[in-house]
């Protein structure tokens, strides 16, 4: 009878054990997956010096455009590491005004035909579709983590551990509304 009650008792350490490492992994690969959204949101900032440089010299006049877009770059680089939403808002905000930048191409032939500003917009465009995956890759990842939290019996095993669910990257509601097409 007490070899029995042993037996038990070491297989729920071990159960509890591998459960606890289970949500720790996951938890650490939604750590993993935020970090590359890091450095995507890095690499967009570190190109937007050169491309705003590179449209100042054909669009003087879009000065407003130039300074929103340094304001909101400035203001990424200052908010905290742990900070995801409000890194991702801002984030969004700056995405639509470098759409602004590449709509002022149209206007100018010869920054359109500016091979250095046409490499820029490639690599930007690049980087947008690069935290695009990487944002859905976080959001997965914090649904599997999440659905570890509220399961059996790895919730048990959260709850005493006091694991919380992470917040999932929300789509800003301006990027939710239905386009009007109009012929």
């Amino acid at each position: 009878m007490l070899l029995l009650l042993i037996v038990v008792l070491v297989i729920l350490i071990i159960a509890y054990i591998v459960m606890y490492n289970g949500l720790q992994t996951s938890k650490v690969h939604v750590e993993e997956t935020w970090s590359q959204i890091d450095v995507q949101l890095k690499r967009r900032n570190d190109l937007i010096p050169n491309l705003v440089s590179t449209t100042k010299g054909y669009a003087k006049h879009e000065q407003e455009t130039f300074a929103q877009i340094v304001k909101l770059r400035n203001q990424l680089t200052q908010l905290p590491a742990d900070a995801h939403q409000e890194k991702m808002d801002v984030s969004n905000q700056l995405a639509g005004t470098l759409k602004t930048i590449f709509a002022l191409s149209e206007n100018y032939p010869d920054l359109k035909a500016n091979t250095n500003f046409l490499q820029l917009q490639e690599e930007l465009t690049n980087t947008e579709n690069k935290i695009s995956y990487s944002r859905q890759l976080y959001n997965s990842c914090v649904a599997d983590f999440d659905r570890k939290l509220v399961t059996i019996p790895t919730g048990i095993v959260a709850k005493m551990s006091h694991m919380t669910k992470i917040e999932y990257l929300a789509t800003p509601e301006t990027e939710k509304a239905v386009p009007k097409v109009e012929f």
